[in-house]
């Protein structure tokens, strides 16, 4: 047994020395990795118990276990605890006063941010309210046409409005609004109630009037859908982008192109040190006296900055900043100018700036492209078929073509898991789209944008102004072509968190590895797709606050018990059940038997009929008729607290029980299970 277990060291001892190079990379990985299970592990014992189990890695890898074997513990000790104390720090940093319940309150405030959201017809409103009785930063919306001129950041307003504290997960897998709240430092969401009056306006001045100069001269200059995909790319402005449009572009997988993120900034950055490299070697004394690569890279990252700071410097903007900057870093020290250490180095800086983007999707989804581009382009064999070599044109242009397709077809299949863990939906025919959508938007939409705005001044930009506008109409019929196809889309319920970890690793484990090694990472990755195929699909879906119940039918279609639930209940019930379509309701049913007040129903499951009563009005029907309806049901949901004598046969979800569990999703197979979003969320901060 010694001797196996000698033989067995030595052999990790021989694999960590050859593969020596790659392991501080993994030291990111577990930076990540403690991030990632503070989120994931819901209590501070469980977060206590995690720190225990690093440190005592640490000290092993120091004092009992050498070589690389324990240079490789210590170091994983060391950023696990680091990462899980990093955001379990900030959690606390950022806490701040949240309301206690809904009220309606008149009070004045000044305004932090305006965000107008043409396509909603709403405007966005996060304010500093003046009275100490209310948490410091609240969100209100109102409508946009009842909106006063001059309601700009920085304004001084009073308003009368209901606020709420910020909406805990709807469903379990669903979006955690309630976290994001949290880090963002919001106390409470709501909307106006009457009219807004400014006390003090405050006209755009600096990058914001910029901004909004821009916004209004760019949709002047090219009304109708092309003017607002045109504003996105500049200021980063998608609001005005028509829902129809948004949801093309979402389905054909060209949502990306809409954030200001990797793309923009690389073309922008790629153009300024392009040109100014270029400008400055025409002068043979600036040639021959100082380092143009040196400069132009520092023009570059200027401007990469400035369009930054141009769009707002949202978190993908800045964390793509970050990036390019550290590759003009790499460019002038004579550094490869794209690794995987450089996206690692990347990937430090946003973490320890904002430790929660760990796990929203853009982060992950940013990241994972551009490890799987190196990845691939890193890889022995797709190395040496995309070489350069002295070769026709068309063969050329033939084998950067299959260069383009084979990153595509790599970049959606990793990037499939996270959309279908964070959005429920993945793309197919993404890679075709991105085919024609991303050298048409990079070399040919934005340069002319640029050239029209740049000579707009001189009373010349009309004509780049129109060959801009017939780009875009491009770009969108391919949206609107691919998004229609016939299996556009996949769907899926809610991925068990366990799986998408299982597939993340193994994607880590594939590019982080060299040699055949890296080929393992493809069985924690096969076996987490497979655990999110099996999945089940929920039968029952409740919110939390008892008002919403969907049945989801044999072929996946949710059908709502109240007809009035408005489109954003109804996308989140058919995202929850996988389901890419309408609703239904629940009263079409042929055995359904409702009434202004209540439904009852039954579900068909493993040879069972569950009988499901659901309340729907806030009139609660006779006591002793809703004790006998309850006994005969084996499911009763209400939004309101039921009569302790009503005691179904299986599960009673009224207020006090949904208040403890919050959104549920219930299977009704052979074995019944429950799933809860007070499972998913557990004790951290924002659950309170």
């Amino acid at each position: 047994m010694r001797a196996w277990i000698s033989a067995a060291f030595d052999r990790l001892e021989a694999f960590l020395d050859a593969q020596r190079e790659q392991l501080p990379l993994w030291g990111v990985i577990g930076f990540g990795l403690g991030i990632g299970l503070w989120f994931w592990l819901g209590a501070p014992p469980q977060w206590e118990a995690i720190l225990c189990l690093a440190g005592s890695a640490t000290l092993a890898g120091r004092a009992l276990v050498p070589g690389r074997t324990g240079q490789a513990l210590f170091w994983l000790g060391i950023t696990v605890a680091a990462g899980l104390s990093l955001v379990w720090a900030r959690s606390e940093w950022v806490a701040a006063p949240r309301l206690a319940k809904p009220q309606v309150t008149a009070f004045a405030a000044t305004v932090v941010k305006a965000e107008p959201r043409v396509a909603d017809g709403k405007l966005r409103l996060t304010l500093a309210p003046h009275d100490a009785a209310l948490p410091p930063l609240v969100r209100v919306s109102l409508d946009l046409p009842a909106a006063p001129p001059g309601l700009n950041d920085g304004a001084e307003i009073r308003l009368r409005a209901r606020l709420a504290p910020p909406p805990p997960m709807a469903l379990p897998g669903s979006h955690d609004f309630a976290r994001d709240a949290w880090f963002m430092g919001l106390g409470a969401v709501g909307k106006a109630l009457g009219d807004v009056s400014i006390v003090r306006a405050a006209p755009p001045s600096g990058l914001d009037g910029l901004r909004n100069r821009l916004d209004i001269h760019i949709q002047q200059s090219l009304p109708g859908s092309a003017g607002t995909i045109a504003t996105a790319f500049v200021s980063g402005n998608q609001n005005a982008i028509s829902q129809d449009d948004a949801n093309a572009m979402r389905r054909s997988g060209l949502a990306h192109l809409l954030s200001v993120s990797g793309l923009h900034i690389a073309a922008v950055v790629a153009a300024t040190m392009f040109l100014s490299l270029r400008l400055l070697s025409l002068s043979e004394r600036l040639a021959l006296r100082f380092n143009l690569v040196l400069v132009s890279a520092g023009c570059a990252a200027a401007a990469g900055i400035g369009y930054t700071l141009l769009t707002g410097a949202q978190v993908p903007t800045v964390r793509s900043c970050i990036a390019a900057l550290l590759v003009l870093a790499g460019l002038a020290l004579g550094r490869e100018a794209l690794s995987l250490r450089l996206v690692a180095a990347g990937a430090v800086v946003v973490l320890l700036i904002s430790p929660e983007s760990l796990v929203g999707p853009s982060f992950q989804m940013s990241f994972a492209s551009v490890a799987t581009i190196i990845a691939l382009h890193g890889f022995g064999p797709v190395n040496r078929f995309l070489a350069r070599r002295e070769e026709g044109m068309l063969r050329r242009f033939g084998r950067h073509f299959a260069s383009l397709i084979f990153t595509g077809l790599a970049v959606e299949f990793a990037l499939m898991p996270f959309a279908l863990y964070h959005f429920h939906r993945a793309g197919f025919y993404g890679v075709i789209a991105n085919l024609v959508a991303i050298p048409l938007t990079t070399f040919v939409t934005m340069p002319l944008e640029a050239l029209a705005l740049a000579l707009d001044p001189l009373g010349l930009g009309h004509p780049l102004w129109v060959a801009t506008g017939w780009s875009l109409d491009l770009l969108l019929a391919v949206a609107h072509r691919v998004a229609s196809a016939p299996g556009a889309v996949a769907m899926l319920p809610t991925m068990p968190t366990a799986a998408f970890a299982a597939m993340v690793l193994g994607g880590l484990w594939c590019c982080l590895w060299r040699g055949r090694v890296r080929a393992y990472g493809l069985l924690p990755v096969a076996a987490g797709a497979l655990a999110a195929i099996l999945a089940p699909t929920p039968d029952l879906l409740v919110t939390g606050d008892g008002r919403h119940v969907a049945l989801v039918q044999a072929d996946g279609a949710p059908l709502m018990l109240r007809e009035r639930s408005g489109d954003f209940t109804r996308s989140l019930m058919a995202e929850s059940a996988g389901f890419d379509g309408d609703t239904g309701w629940i009263e079409d049913r042929a055995d359904a038997q409702c009434s202004a007040d209540s439904c009852r129903f039954a579900v068909q499951r493993s040879g069972r009929a569950w009988q499901v009563l659901a309340f729907r009005s806030s009139y609660l029907p006779d006591w002793r008729q809703t004790v006998v309806a309850c006994a005969a049901a084996d499911i009763v949901v209400a939004d309101r607290r039921l009569p302790r004598a009503c005691t179904p046969r299986w599960l009673k979800l009224d207020a006090p029980a949904l208040r403890d569990s919050g959104g549920l999703s219930i299977m009704l197979g052979p074995t019944p299970a429950i799933a809860t979003v007070s499972e998913r969320v557990r004790q951290h901060p924002w659950a309170a």
